[in-house]
């Protein structure tokens, strides 16, 4: 049915009334995407909430701090029956060990510092969730992910939180422009988090007061080794602890309990300088560490660019926009040098420390909110 372009917009930016607007939510029991979908409910949208089980949860059952796991589904179940719409639990705890779980383990053991929150969001929600929201024919799916979708002058753009300390576009960089235009995030603009917890309170849910999700939710407690111990069996080989000088200076049980950037819990006391791991040589199976300034980085090498700029990446020499290679840091500026549409290097302005590859780097327009898309750190990054 063609839509009366000259109807006034309802909230989500279509030219119909709520009523004829149906919204799948993607629910994950938390207090977040709890409120978008009672939020839409109460506005009078077709609402359709969708719950995903990616993981086995029979040990998770008690775990607080998890998502998509026993007790959330309740929680997420219960939303929907207080608020009076559809509820759907989908399995896809085979497409979510495929698509993350493997390739976290995998990336893991080859020394990388992966994040399995974006590919969770780029290979499950934003892609087989997103397939499923058209099946059941909604006219846009909604997260409760702290992010902005502006329209622009070329159609849809990406933008930072208004929540500096809430913003999650780090790990959503990879949204493509055919899937932001089917997306929603409702709070994106809201000024704290608190303000999504009054609105909870307002519509009376029982997850107000919920807490926040902590850690990747298939790590129980952030132990990373264990995890990967328990899915590469026989992974946490010992070996050697080297000074980047070529000194030995102990013994480790498994390159999988050591990230660059480490510096408590290696063992090797007594030394006079502080030492940091540096670098994981995983075929060695060996640790080397050496002092502080051995993890400044300058030069950032990137391939499975998302780009987000109105003209094509190559479209430029270089590009002057600023970066987070980390999720806690705040962008810094930085030149973006293209060697195809999805390899670049990123020649960072000032120099950052622990950039490891398996990392996100994320662009941002210099100054501003809108997100330019990002890339995934490959090699170990220079000075």
């Amino acid at each position: 049915m063609a839509l009366d372009t000259n109807k006034p917009l309802n909230s989500l930016g279509f030219p119909k009334s709520p009523a004829e607007t149906r919204v799948v939510v993607a629910m994950s029991g938390g207090v977040d995407s709890s409120v978008v979908a009672a939020h839409l409910a109460a506005e009078g949208y077709d609402v359709v909430g969708v719950t995903l089980q990616l993981y086995d949860h029979g040990a998770a059952l008690a775990k607080k701090g998890a998502c998509c796991a026993g007790l959330d589904i309740h929680d997420a179940r219960r939303v929907a029956e207080e608020m009076g719409f559809p509820h759907y639990v989908l399995d896809y705890e085979n497409i979510f060990r495929d698509a993350v779980i493997d390739e976290f383990a995998d990336s893991y053991l080859a020394g990388a510092t992966p994040v399995p929150c974006i590919r969770c969001n780029e290979r499950v929600k934003f892609k087989d969730l997103l397939e499923t929201a058209r099946d059941l024919e909604a006219d846009c799916m909604a997260t409760g992910h702290y992010i902005q979708r502006k329209m622009g002058a070329q159609g849809p753009e990406l933008h930072a939180a208004s929540d500096s300390a809430r913003d999650q576009s780090y790990f959503l960089f990879s949204t493509t422009p055919e899937q932001l235009d089917f997306l929603r995030f409702p709070l994106g603009h809201l000024p704290s988090k608190q303000a999504t917890r009054d609105l909870a309170a307002q519509y009376g849910l029982q997850v107000a007061d919920k807490p926040d999700s902590q850690d990747i939710c298939f790590v129980p407690n952030g132990n990373y080794a264990s995890v990967i111990e328990k899915l590469r069996p026989g992974a946490a080989e010992p070996g050697e602890i080297v000074h980047a000088d070529g000194r030995i200076l102990g013994t480790h049980e498994g390159v999988i309990h050591y990230t660059i950037g480490q510096r408590r819990g290696l063992g090797i006391g007594g030394l006079d300088e502080p030492l940091y791991v540096v670098r994981l040589d995983v075929d060695a199976r060996r640790v080397i560490v050496g002092p502080k300034e051995m993890l400044s980085t300058r030069t950032v090498p990137l391939r499975e660019i998302n780009w987000l700029g109105d003209a094509p990446l190559t479209s430029q020499a270089e590009w002057q926009i600023s970066v987070k290679v980390r999720s806690t840091r705040p962008p810094r500026e930085a030149v973006l040098r293209p060697i195809s549409a999805t390899e670049a290097t990123v020649e960072l302005l000032t120099p950052e420390e622990g950039v490891s590859p398996g990392q996100a780097c994320v662009f941002y327009e210099t100054g501003g909110s809108r997100v330019l898309g990002g890339g995934w750190i490959w090699r170990g990054a220079t000075v």
